[in-house]
């Protein structure tokens, strides 16, 4: 009797179409991504590094979190279409600066001044339109002003955009409670909007520039545009059937009682948060504030996970909440309690005055605060490398 050979699908493998050899059957599919940070904590840390930067008006400061966002960007960016949005933020905060230094311009500015650059010719406006003036001086002091004003939006701008670069919008969908699915695919199809047509734009415009065919000016946009909208429907028509096909919308039978505890449960779990955050805010509800904020919370969590048995889907490997997440989580966190802190015991260093006009300083212990931004760049995985195909 001679040995019995062994069988190919479960020792030497599969063979499929083509003679290729597939893996074992026996192998595992890993539950969880390897070596991937949980999406959630990159927005985390950027709306962190957002919420510092509206405790200050101060220009360096600001500088140093559009910076220490910029690094983090540079050096932990995946190489993905969306991942390419970060510029027109860049370019969306400059815009910001610009448009509102011209409306210090033409419209003025309540800050009075002494040091006038230049005195634009004023149109008289009727009685009721008092308090406003059109024209008229620019002053030193003005331009000052808007400039910190509008520095803070757009780093608030800038903080946006690199969540977009760094977190993976569909990965951040799978990772919403069942409760928020079907608001969380609308926003997470917003959010694509900007990075596809962005690469839309670029691929349509390296195809004008090898066929010879200006690719910049009125005809350029005109010649680029109408295939950009025609991709943008073509994918939208794309993205129905296969919503369509997914059942999306579909929920399940729950029972009246239950809805009605997840309506009740959400809707005065928001009204506590928006309570509680209003009693943080002013002085009189310093006492209630944080107990009525917690229980907001709580509330408005047990409203979406009842909320949540309405929705059947499952997750296909999931992300993990691990201690990296934890850790730029924490960083971002530091930064804004930080930032906190300094507005409250120095305020003149971080909104510094610009009657007298007088150059900003650098606060030491707040700028070194900003730089905890900085620890996602070394603690979290680096993208993969794009692939380089060998000449044929």
């Amino acid at each position: 009797m001679g040995v019995p050979p062994l069988e190919p699908s479960r020792e030497r493998g599969r063979v499929g179409a083509g003679g290729t050899r597939q893996a074992p059957a026996s192998v595992p599919t890993p539950r969880h991504r390897p070596g991937t940070l949980h999406p959630g904590a990159w927005w985390l840390w950027a709306l962190a590094l957002g919420t510092a930067a509206t405790r200050t008006t101060n220009p360096l400061l600001l500088a140093l979190l559009i910076a220490v966002s910029a690094y983090v960007v540079t050096t932990r960016r995946p190489h993905a279409p969306w991942s390419r949005s970060y510029g027109a933020f860049v370019k969306l905060a400059l815009a910001v600066l610009l448009i509102r230094l011209l409306f210090t311009i033409v419209l003025g500015s309540p800050i009075p001044g002494t040091h006038t650059l230049v005195t634009l010719p004023e149109v008289p406006l009727p009685d009721w339109a008092q308090g406003i003036r059109l024209g008229g001086r620019v002053t030193a002091e003005g331009l000052t002003f808007a400039l910190y004003d509008a520095m803070k939006l757009a780093t608030l701008l800038i903080c946006v955009g690199a969540a977009n670069a760094l977190a993976n919008p569909s990965r951040l969908l799978k990772s919403l409670p069942g409760a928020l699915y079907e608001m969380g695919v609308a926003v997470v199809v917003a959010l694509t909007f900007a990075p596809n047509l962005i690469a839309d734009v670029q691929r349509l415009r390296a195809a004008r520039r090898l066929r010879g065919r200006p690719d910049k000016g009125v005809r350029g946009l005109l010649q680029v545009g109408l295939p950009v909208l025609e991709g943008a429907l073509e994918r939208s028509v794309a993205l129905a059937a296969a919503m369509d096909a997914r059942g999306y919308g579909r929920t399940a039978q729950v029972p009246a009682p239950v809805r009605r505890t997840t309506a009740a449960l959400t809707l005065g779990g928001l009204l506590g948060v928006c309570a509680g955050t209003y009693g943080l805010l002013t002085a009189a509800g310093g006492t209630y504030g944080i107990p009525v904020l917690l229980a907001g919370v709580a509330a408005a969590l047990a409203g979406l996970w009842l909320g949540g048995r309405r929705t059947v889907r499952t997750r296909y490997r999931p992300d993990r909440w691990g201690a990296r997440a934890w850790l730029v989580t924490a960083s971002g966190a530091a930064v804004a309690a930080l930032m906190f802190l300094a507005a409250a015991r120095d305020p003149a260093a971080l909104r510094p005055g610009v009657v007298p006009l007088v150059a900003p300083s650098l606060p030491l212990w707040p700028a070194a605060a900003v730089l905890i931004g900085l620890l996602p760049a070394f603690i979290t995985p680096a993208p993969h490398p794009v692939p380089v195909r060998e000449p044929s």
